[in-house]
């Protein structure tokens, strides 16, 4: 499974339990189980370049700084300068976030900051101890025109142009829109909904707005989503990306591990959404890799398919991220949603929802456009039909 085979993962064993030790949550023996594993061989040019990929390089220079004197001088500094330069980059980027988002509500759009720099504030309390990346915006999804204008006009330009019935379209099946800035491509990515259509899962975000909190994001007040929310995105986020970045699991340890969550709401919420399983796979991957405490109630073994799946996708973890086009990946999609409703709802919403991949390979008038649904199901077989040929082979 995913990108990596059993002899790349055993080349980087020292690597990655350092890695996972730096990150797991904070217990008696994590000091010892460190210097342990530092008594050892370690590639730290290795270590610091798998760290940069799972983006939790904050996370092992605020582990490893107690070992100053176990950890070689260079790589003591490499890792330094690493950190340091994450460092500048939030600050860079916090001002730009607050510019962006002080422009949106002078528009009149309200927005969600979440993952990226805000996250790193809602889970642990510092921009400086989370990578960072770009910029996460949750909009509604009547504010888009708005929102793409007003930000038009901070320099940044849509990283594709649809005409305007591949937006119409896009809005209803899509989930958001990336924007080129002058610091980089998909600086800014505005998002409408949490995944795009086809994944079965309706969330409901103008509850998001209703129940999010204020909290400080790089000195500004700003809101974000409440943490039980917050949970379930980033568990569907995690799964929809097969779990393939580190980071990705220590957001959720860090949540799994506050006294005032609501979990009876949790479950209730993932059992209307039909991501009871994602949760619960997203719970055991983090306590099995990170010791995270899972809580009382969440009956991670009522489902028998948890832990195959937990045991299938740890494997695959530490060497990459999964292919997302792959027909692989949309099996184990439907493999993950625990209602035959759902899965039937996934399949046939995956065959027949044309998307920018379909209008960039065809250009239909405008009076044709439906007819794009007979070029999505024409990719696809196509793509099927490779995959045999590929396993046949």
């Amino acid at each position: 499974m995913g990108n990596s085979s059993t002899s790349e993962i055993g080349s980087i064993q020292s690597e990655w339990a350092l890695l996972l030790a730096a990150c797991s949550q904070q217990n008696p023996e994590k000091i010892e189980c460190l210097r342990s594993l530092l008594r050892g061989l370690i590639r730290w040019d290795l270590l610091f370049d798998l760290g940069e990929h799972h983006g939790v390089l904050p996370l092992v220079y605020r582990a490893l700084a107690e070992f100053e004197g176990e950890i070689p001088s260079e790589a003591l500094l490499q890792l330094k300068q690493r950190n340091q330069t994450n460092l500048h980059k939030a600050m860079l980027l916090s001002r730009e976030l607050i510019r962006i988002v002080d422009h949106l509500a002078a528009g009149g759009v309200e927005v969600l900051p979440y993952k990226g720099l805000a996250l790193a504030e809602a889970v642990y309390g510092d921009i400086a101890l989370r990578q960072t990346g770009d910029i996460d915006l949750l909009i509604r999804a009547r504010d888009l025109a708005r929102a793409r204008e007003a930000v038009r006009g901070l320099g940044y330009t849509p990283h594709a142009e649809l005409s305007a019935a591949e937006e119409r379209a896009y809005l209803k099946s899509g989930y958001e829109c990336a924007f080129d800035g002058a610091a980089g491509r998909n600086l800014l990515e505005v998002q409408w909904a949490i995944l795009p259509r086809f994944y079965a899962v309706e969330f409901d975000v103008d509850g998001i707005f209703a129940r999010a909190v204020t909290l400080p994001v790089a000195g500004r007040e700003m809101k974000t989503p409440g943490y039980e929310d917050l949970f379930l995105i980033l568990a569907v986020h995690a799964a929809k990306h097969v779990w393939g970045r580190l980071i990705w699991l220590c957001d959720l340890a860090r949540i799994m591990e506050r006294p005032d969550l609501d979990w009876d709401w949790i479950w209730g919420r993932a059992r209307s959404l039909g991501i009871v399983r994602m949760v619960r796979v997203s719970m055991l991957l983090a306590s099995q890799m990170l010791g995270a405490e899972i809580p009382a109630g969440a009956e991670i073994l009522a489902d028998r398919s948890v832990e195959r799946f937990a045991e299938e996708i740890r494997g695959a973890i530490p060497g990459g991220e999964f292919d997302v086009e792959s027909v692989e990946y949309f099996r184990l999609m439907m493999r993950l949603r625990e209602r035959l409703r759902d899965r039937v709802l996934f399949g046939a919403r995956l065959m027949f929802t044309p998307g920018p991949g379909e209008w960039a390979v065809v250009k239909l008038p405008g009076v044709l456009f439906p007819l794009y649904r007979v070029v999505r199901v024409g990719r696809l077989v196509g793509r099927l039909v490779r995959a045999e040929v590929r396993m046949q082979k």
